[in-house]
């Protein structure tokens, strides 16, 4: 059974909760929709911060975590003006996983995060999300600096932050900030 928070909205707050998300920009390549969070996409969120795959972003977490997790990916462009976007392949209109232009207490930029499904990893998801949120950001958003931070041992994001141009620098004793630049993006 579904617990009632993970449910989707059903008649007028469903035509709320649509008029809300349709305020979120929509960014589109040929191969991504980046979109509003929606309510039917937490199961897959839950999926990558529940495991052992969360571990690197503050998991392996538990389902309630997870939500209010979720809830701050969604929450950021009314508190700031950005936040999350799921990540959807155009054709299969398949869920891959979520970006994010976010800001939580203890971050000295806006960070840049990505994360998708174990099983659209290494296939260049999260490369070209990550490139459209940061075009955004620096182009729509006239920021100049966002930050990825990254756990000193996952090495796939540090990969990835390293193939975007980012600069390495040291946030603490166990997260490491890849800083982009709107210089070197450009």
């Amino acid at each position: 059974m579904t617990l009632r928070h993970e449910q989707a909205p059903t008649g007028i707050p469903s035509a709320v909760a649509a008029n809300v998300a349709a305020q979120i920009p929509t960014l589109v390549s040929d191969a991504l929709l980046l979109r509003a969070p929606i309510v039917e996409d937490f199961p897959l969120y839950a999926e990558v911060m529940c495991n052992e795959r969360g571990q690197y972003m503050g998991g392996p977490m538990s389902r309630e975590d997870a939500w209010w997790d979720f809830v701050q990916l969604a929450s950021g462009w009314m508190l700031h003006g950005h936040g999350g976007w799921s990540i959807v392949d155009v054709d299969s209109e398949e869920l891959l996983g979520f970006v994010i232009l976010g800001l939580e207490p203890g971050d000295a930029q806006i960070e840049l995060g990505f994360l998708v499904s174990e099983a659209n990893e290494g296939l260049g998801v999260a490369h070209e999300a990550a490139q459209m949120a940061r075009a955004f950001a620096f182009d729509t958003l006239m920021l100049t600096e966002l930050a990825s931070y990254i756990h000193k041992d996952n090495a796939r994001s540090i990969a990835l932050a390293e193939r975007l141009g980012a600069k390495r620098t040291v946030h603490d004793d166990t997260m490491l900030a890849y800083i982009h630049t709107s210089e070197v993006a450009a």
